[in-house]
């Protein structure tokens, strides 16, 4: 049985979706914007978007109990590849030792006209 999984402390859905839901232990976090869930505004820079963007996570996982060390994979969505770099410095803030499976990849455009997206997949156990 699937359960939904929603909190204030990361940016509502803005769509037909949920933030989060759960399936026998498995959490799928849907696309996180870096949209700040207590004023809505959006950093301007790549660094401060994957922060703000892994901290909506983080939030998601802190409201079940969890922690970053529960997330399986992640996906990182980037409008411009050239700022990979500068991504990448910032996750691995998130992911000190035994990081995820990833993937990356490069899209024309993001929601709210962001720079990153980042999805993931995490386990209860």
């Amino acid at each position: 049985m699937k359960k939904i999984i929603a909190t204030d402390k990361a940016p509502k859905a803005i769509g037909p979706y949920s933030q989060a839901l759960e399936f026998s232990n498995l959490i799928f976090i849907s696309g996180q914007l870096p949209i700040n869930p207590l004023d809505g505004k959006i950093p301007t820079d790549i660094k401060g978007q994957t922060r703000q963007s892994l901290e909506n996570i983080k939030n998601i996982l802190n409201s079940q109990n969890l922690k970053m060390e529960n997330i399986l994979k992640t996906t990182v969505y980037m409008s411009d590849l050239s700022k990979f770099q500068e991504m990448n410095e910032v996750y691995g803030e998130f992911f000190l030792k035994e990081p995820p499976a990833r993937a990356t990849v490069e899209v024309k455009a993001l929601p709210k006209n962001v720079m990153v997206e980042i999805e993931a997949i995490a386990y209860r156990g």
